[in-house]
């Protein structure tokens, strides 16, 4: 009787790692290609004859005045940035959405998701617009000030959170006096960790591989981010090393990868709470 369900329960497993191989094999050959020449970028084989260390190294410091170095500080700042003004803004909406009571609460909030439907080409040109009479194109500021707006799909994503945290709690908060931000603060907040988390690798994730919005606002090499800086390796040299291009792609998903792995347990709980709550 136990026979059938075990030999059933390691089919499953094999097909899945089959499944799994297969899926791996272009991240397997990217990571292999990046050690390559040019000349055996060809080979379909996953790892080259030679390893060429020298690709890092060189890729590195392969475009001109600039290395690495810059590109990656502009674009951890700017994400490191953008992504707490999100956690920060889109909190405090969804605070007031979820527990506050005021006048045209559900018009404002179904507003607010309409705008998830609205496509970011719709916007683009009223907004490079806005920004050219501020005088912000070629600075960080049209990247950084919206996310000061909390986001849409964050808020939502939190209001969902908030709503399934029993209202006894601020309740009892209010009797021994404590104000609506005091609430937010050290009650509210706390409690919301994992979905803040979740917020927090989401904003990273997308800022960090945004390539059209620094491609629109900024003009000179030294604020380019990481993505803009990889698209040179193509615009500045007419025979591309693509094993350089391959190596500094890889070594540009490094951080977003290493914060989602070591986030992942809050990650997947403020996802799995925030579809069940509400």
């Amino acid at each position: 009787m136990n026979g059938k369900p075990r030999k059933s329960n390691l089919l499953v497993h094999l097909v899945m790692i089959a499944a799994c191989l297969v899926m791996s094999y272009p991240l397997l050959w990217w990571i292999g290609a990046s050690f390559k020449s040019a000349a055996e970028l060809g080979n379909p084989g996953l790892f080259p004859e030679q390893w060429l260390w020298r690709n890092y190294s060189d890729g590195w410091v392969a475009l001109p005045q600039y290395t690495f170095t810059r590109f990656f500080e502009n674009s951890l700042l700017l994400n490191a940035t953008t992504t707490l003004l999100h956690v920060v803004s889109a909190s405090l909406v969804a605070f007031g959405f979820a527990r506050l009571t005021f006048p045209l609460k559900g018009m404002w909030f179904s507003i607010l998701l309409l705008t998830l439907m609205l496509p970011g080409q719709v916007t683009l040109i009223p907004q490079y617009t806005m920004f050219h009479a501020f005088d912000w194109i070629n600075t960080y500021l049209p990247l950084i000030v919206p996310s000061a707006m909390g986001g849409a799909f964050f808020i939502f994503l939190l209001v969902q959170f908030i709503r399934g945290i029993p209202r006894e709690l601020d309740e009892s908060a209010k009797i021994d006096g404590c104000s609506w931000f005091g609430i937010y603060a050290r009650i509210v907040m706390p409690l919301t960790v994992p979905a803040l988390i979740t917020v927090m690798i989401f904003s990273f994730i997308w800022g960090w591989d945004d390539y059209f919005g620094p491609l629109i606002y900024l003009n000179t090499v030294d604020k380019y981010t990481v993505p803009l800086a990889l698209r040179m390796f193509i615009d500045t040299q007419s025979a591309v090393a693509w094993g350089q291009l391959l190596a500094m792609s890889l070594l540009s998903v490094l951080p977003p990868v290493l914060i989602f792995f070591l986030a992942q347990k809050h990650f997947v709980e403020g996802i799995a709470t925030s579809g069940l709550k509400g």
